[in-house]
């Protein structure tokens, strides 16, 4: 039986990631997971200089999930090649950075570094992050600057590129096939659904920003929804993702569509599982005498 896939050239011993912003820059759960059993490593989100992320209140529980202001706050793009990327490079497993910005010439900046630092595998292009107040979901909600976006840094590095869409759109197939035919290798599906929650007592906002991402198995059926549709109108892979907690919840995605997936909010919960994810893929193909997880891949049966 294999677990193995290659997402986008990026070859991985097996289909679970991390999701970016889930996860830190890997060292934070060295106690917990052995990195080397992982697919790849996702990193947070990294910009071309530190930004210090949105006030506090930034995160907060809701019912079946969690929402999140957090404004990408890290290390910066020097930072992270100088202080974060090092000791990633000690572990057997693939590196995905996650790249953001608010502008083109900001993705460019960080991406042009990135192209050149020994130790990363690929670029997972944020164009859909809901809490900054300008940039990041601009480029992933218009299929044009998507378009745009794509071709530039494209463009600026031969790293596999992702691009990590968002739910947030009326037709996300549209921005798929915009990003493809940009030069894609990959996508991320999906990032977070924009919500807010209310104090009743206060009648404010529990987010100082308001409004955050929801995140968590509250967002599951939205998220195999829009893998779905996306599977039929692209011919890349796709990385699900989107309130996976357990192997059964992975095994839905890929039936979906999904090439590999991404775990991300069940990290909060259980730091160990993205390996309860990976055991229990193995254990699912052994059970219906499945070879290669790339048979369910899109083998979602629908009665005529």
């Amino acid at each position: 039986m294999s677990l193995s896939v290659n997402i986008g050239g990026i070859q991985m011993r097996n289909p679970v990631m991390t999701a970016s912003g889930t996860f830190g820059y890997g060292s934070e759960y060295v106690d917990f997971v052995d990195l080397n059993r992982l697919g790849a490593v996702v990193v947070k989100g990294v910009t071309s200089v530190p930004w210090p992320g949105n006030p506090m209140q930034r995160i907060m529980e809701t019912p079946s999930g969690m929402l999140n202001a957090i404004g990408l706050q890290n290390v910066g793009v020097d930072g992270f090649i100088s202080e974060k990327l090092p000791y990633l490079r000690d572990f057997d497993v693939p590196v995905i950075v996650n790249v953001c910005g608010k502008t083109v010439e900001e993705y460019l900046i960080v991406t042009e570094k990135l192209n050149t630092a020994e130790g990363v595998a690929g670029i997972e292009l944020n164009i859909s992050c809901p809490n900054l107040d300008c940039g990041g979901m601009s480029f992933g909600v218009d299929a044009t600057l998507a378009h745009q976006l794509v071709t530039e840094v494209r463009a600026k590095t031969h790293l596999p590129l992702l691009v990590k869409l968002s739910p947030n759109v009326t037709d996300i197939t549209l921005i798929a096939r915009a990003v493809e035919d940009a030069g894609a290798n990959a996508l991320s599906a999906i990032n977070t659904l924009l919500g807010m929650a209310i104090n009743a007592e206060t009648r404010k906002p529990e987010l100082a920003n308001v409004t955050g991402g929801l995140s968590g198995p509250a967002i599951k059926p939205v998220a195999l929804r829009l893998v779905w549709e996306v599977y039929k109108s692209v011919s890349i892979p796709i990385v699900g993702m989107g309130g996976i907690m357990t192997a059964t919840d992975a095994v839905e995605f890929f039936i979906a569509g999904s090439s590999a997936v991404a775990v991300g909010t069940a990290n909060f919960v259980n730091p160990q599982a993205s390996m309860a994810v990976v055991k229990g893929l193995h254990a699912y193909l052994k059970a219906a005498d499945i070879g290669s997880i790339k048979e369910l891949v899109g083998s979602l049966q629908i009665d005529s």
